[in-house]
């Protein structure tokens, strides 16, 4: 917009009538001061109107450069609102099912802890009447076994009859007559191969006293010798027993290395140790290894 500046009063104001000096036609001082203050002033309001001016153009196209701005980022702000919104529903239906599923997780932990305590309740209970039940087999097997013998170091080619078994005992033990053997027969272990040791016999006796009696024989003699070859007679104990004996094995070998002790295994098996006239009994071989260590110190 063009600017349009009113002139002022004294720029209306005719040459003609300006004020002569007094001393003629020279100008004077204050003439000059006359002819610059209209000129001074009419730049001050030229340069007051064009600030405002600026000013107005500043101020519109602020105005409108805002206006413009803020309609975007109210669009935006629109638009992240209603993502937000979407976000917050879905976040908030995913909380709800988790909530649910937890709920139902600790309905059942709580139902597999009580299923839990009562099945470790169970299984004590199942264990005790297990070991018994496997300690009553074992003992009826024990019983089963009481009339049998186990002949060791019988060659293979000896006939396991009843008669033959019966007068091979009468011949080792020198016993009055052929005690009554209801069966005999070989374990069940494959046919050794040429030299290797043979298969021991079970031996079932009719008569438990003859039994006892040819154990007792057994223990007394110190070399049991059929027909040139050597046999030796053991109880036939069931394989809990056996191994359980079996496990004295060590022990029983380090003591027949010190002289002046006897000692002898006890049913089922228990190490018994006699020393300088005291009787020990020993139920692990742990406990009679550090007697043994005791009496080497």
């Amino acid at each position: 917009m063009p600017l349009k500046v009113k002139p002022s009063a004294q720029q209306q104001r005719p040459a003609s009538h300006a004020t002569s000096s007094p001393r003629g036609d020279s100008p004077t001082y204050t003439d000059e001061l006359a002819d610059i203050s209209p000129s001074s002033a009419f730049k001050s309001e030229l340069l007051s109107a064009l600030r405002v001016e600026m000013a107005l153009i500043f101020k519109t196209e602020l105005q409108a450069a805002l206006t413009e701005n803020l309609s975007n980022i109210k669009a935006e702000l629109l638009a992240v609102k209603s993502e937000l919104t979407s976000n917050i529903t879905t976040v908030q239906l995913d909380v709800r099912a988790l909530k649910d599923t937890v709920g139902e997780l600790e309905t059942s932990c709580s139902t597999c802890a009580d299923d839990i305590t009562t099945l470790q309740a169970k299984v004590q209970q199942l264990s005790t009447d297990l070991k018994k039940l496997d300690n009553k087999c074992d003992d009826l097997e024990a019983r089963s076994r009481r009339n049998n013998l186990r002949l060791m170091g019988i060659s293979e080619d000896f006939s396991t009859t009843s008669t033959g078994i019966s007068t091979l005992l009468k011949e080792a033990f020198q016993l009055e007559k052929e005690p009554l053997v209801d069966r005999a027969h070989r374990t069940l272990q494959p046919k050794p191969k040429p030299g290797e040791r043979p298969r021991p016999i079970v031996v079932r006796m009719h008569y438990h006293s003859d039994c006892v009696d040819i154990l007792r024989r057994a223990r007394t003699q110190q070399r049991i010798t059929v027909g040139g070859t050597r046999v030796s007679v053991f109880p036939d104990h069931t394989q809990r027993t056996a191994r359980a004996r079996a496990a004295f094995n060590d022990v029983r070998r380090q003591l027949r290395e010190i002289p002046g002790i006897r000692f002898g295994l006890l049913y089922p098996a228990r190490l018994r140790v006699t020393h300088n006239g005291m009787e020990k009994e020993f139920n692990s071989p742990d406990e009679a290894s550090v007697f043994i260590k005791s009496l080497k110190a």
